[in-house]
């Protein structure tokens, strides 16, 4: 089975049912996570939880049948949840498959992967797999959505309100409707009882988002600035800013230039083509320029490496919370560097 982003909520239901290996792809991480999570929450029973990452299964290709196949350690069902980028589990999904054996789900969520890749041609025709592919949301799309969740929660609001919270929560639907929620409790808001909605209400319940601290850093570091994010990195210590938070703007960051590349396909005319998207409001037009310079850099092989490492990283922090900064630090740099490769050491060692 394949489906689209669209297609997906239709078909959840019947794939959880009838599928035992599903691989989520696409650009957009977070709405991948949501939908694993769906189907997880469909499963009839899905039991204990065994988690692997692509680099394990890369490793030990036959790992994933062998705990396939496994029971838990309680004589219950089970499911294995992996995080991979690109076709890391390609393998093991082919090995997995040869096998007769029925096994329990297996749920792969596949940072930098399109349902173009090889993992996702072996799944997309069996009637036993699901392949769903999904993009970033853009801000008129999730400015829409905020209306309807605030009209379901009694709340009068503008499309200006209604784009402030899309945007200031990084266009996560998630965390868009936390706000809605907060603001439905601070105004007394019901479906019943509709309230009107003011600035002066949001400011008065919206937490400050440290997108707007962040941004700086993540614009110096992807657009390659070095000489910028020495000062940046100082500026993230003294503030104390949140090494897992600050990733996170990073990972949205390069979840939109993964849209926006597909979008773009093999034009050239970024900066026309950033007008366009920001006149249909899927870009905010402050954001523009960084976005300009950042899509020439990361585009193809380079973006999948980016985000590639971005995953890499993000595990690094959770398994080591007490170097976490100084982790970060070294992966930005790392990064920053090579945003822009030093051409002139470059064309010296190619001769």
């Amino acid at each position: 089975m394949k489906a689209s982003q669209k297609e997906f909520a239709g078909l959840a239901a019947r794939a959880a049912r009838e599928a035992r290996v599903f691989f989520f792809c696409g650009p957009d991480e977070s709405s991948a996570f949501d939908a694993a999570t769906r189907i997880f929450s469909l499963l009839d029973d899905p039991g204990e939880r065994i988690e692997l990452s692509g680099a394990d299964l890369r490793r030990d290709p036959v790992r994933l049948g062998d705990e396939a196949r496994s029971n838990s350690l309680f004589g219950g069902p089970r499911h294995i949840w992996v995080r991979a980028a690109g076709d890391e589990a390609h393998d093991a999904v082919q090995t997995l498959l040869e096998n007769d054996v029925e096994g329990c789900p297996v749920l792969i969520v596949a940072t930098g992967a399109t349902d173009k890749s090889r993992t996702a041609k072996l799944l997309a025709t069996r009637p036993d797999a699901l392949v769903a592919m999904f993009y970033p949301p853009d801000l008129g799309s999730v400015t829409a959505s905020v209306r309807t969740m605030a009209n379901a929660a009694g709340l009068k609001l503008g499309s200006e309100i209604a784009e402030r919270i899309a945007r200031g929560a990084g266009l996560d639907t998630r965390i868009a409707r936390s706000e809605v929620t907060k603001l439905a409790l601070y105004l007394d808001a019901s479906p019943e009882t509709p309230r009107p909605v003011a600035m002066a209400d949001l400011d008065a319940i919206g937490a400050s988002t440290e997108d707007d601290g962040f941004a700086t850093l993540v614009d110096a570091v992807l657009g390659g600035r070095r000489d910028a994010v020495g000062p940046e990195l100082r500026r993230m210590r003294e503030q104390e800013m949140n090494p897992v938070g600050l990733l996170l703007a990073f990972e949205r960051r390069a979840a939109q230039l993964a849209g926006l590349n597909a979008r773009l396909g093999d034009g050239r005319d970024v900066a026309g083509f950033l007008k366009v998207e920001a006149g249909a409001r899927r870009v905010f037009w402050k954001d523009q320029p960084a976005l300009t310079v950042q899509l020439q850099l990361w585009r193809g092989q380079r973006l999948e490496r980016l985000v590639a490492r971005l995953i890499a990283l993000h595990q690094s922090l959770l398994s080591n919370s007490q170097d976490a900064e100084i982790l970060l630090a070294d992966g930005l740099l790392t990064i920053a560097r090579s945003a822009r490769p030093n051409t002139r050491q470059r064309t010296i060692t190619t001769a």
